[in-house]
């Protein structure tokens, strides 16, 4: 069996999971798993006819949730390598090769597609901009560690990693600044390198509104403060 897979958490995305899938058939022939997370649509069943795997949740869970699902699937089937990637059609594909290689050398246990690196000229909104930066100076100051895209959900995992994931530590909602913070605890490597990133298609935002991106902050900087009380493993 294929010792690589590359996980999709998708909700609602019948209209961009198509070509996802066609982009990454581009650059890689190994098997794809689509983690459904109870979409509204037929992004299963478009994902399904396109040619991957579908894990369908009964109703939406969330991200977090989903990535985990993919996860646990992977660990199961003894996967060795999990890239994960956006099924709106964010993440350029050109990059996969790229990011599983620098897992696969045995230099890094985690490497992170970095949209702020290299002469990528990726700009996100005001309030997005400030909350990458704070948690940029929060992952510097609590792990010594230079990470230029804490938010970014283009990653390639080592095994190690995706199984301790699998525990009930990963947060269900928002795996950003903390899992960084997590992972560095627990001892594992973390690189990034420089990708390419696209605009959302449907200039959709997982967090919007001033009470929603305070709640999502709250829900981080909390998951960080049980994260430095809690021994480590």
């Amino acid at each position: 069996m294929n010792n690589k897979c590359i996980i999709i958490p998708a909700y609602n995305e019948e209209k961009n999971i198509s070509s996802v899938i066609a982009g990454i058939r581009k650059y890689s022939e190994d098997d794809i798993i689509v983690v459904d997370d109870g979409s509204d649509d037929f992004t299963g069943a478009v994902a399904q006819n396109a040619g991957a795997f579908v894990i369908r949740h009964p109703f939406n869970l969330g991200y977090g949730v989903a990535l985990q699902t993919g996860y646990k699937y992977a660990a199961e089937k003894h996967y060795d390598f999990v890239l994960q990637m956006d099924g709106d059609g964010q993440h350029k594909p050109e990059f996969i090769p790229a990011l599983f290689r620098e897992v696969e050398s045995g230099d890094c246990d985690i490497v992170i597609g970095s949209r702020f690196l290299g002469e990528s000229r990726y700009k996100s909104g005001l309030l997005k901009s400030l909350g990458i930066k704070l948690f940029r100076l929060t992952i510097r100051l609590v792990t010594g560690e230079k990470i230029t895209d804490p938010t970014s959900g283009y990653q390639c995992l080592h095994r190690k990693v995706f199984e301790y994931f699998t525990g009930d530590y990963f947060p269900s909602d928002y795996p950003d600044a903390n899992v960084i913070i997590m992972l560095h605890r627990a001892g594992f490597r973390i690189r990034e390198i420089p990708v390419e990133m696209l605009p959302n298609p449907e200039a959709r935002v997982m967090h919007h509104g001033v009470f929603t991106i305070s709640f999502y902050l709250f829900k981080v900087f909390l998951s960080i403060f049980i994260t430095l009380i809690r021994k480590k493993q």
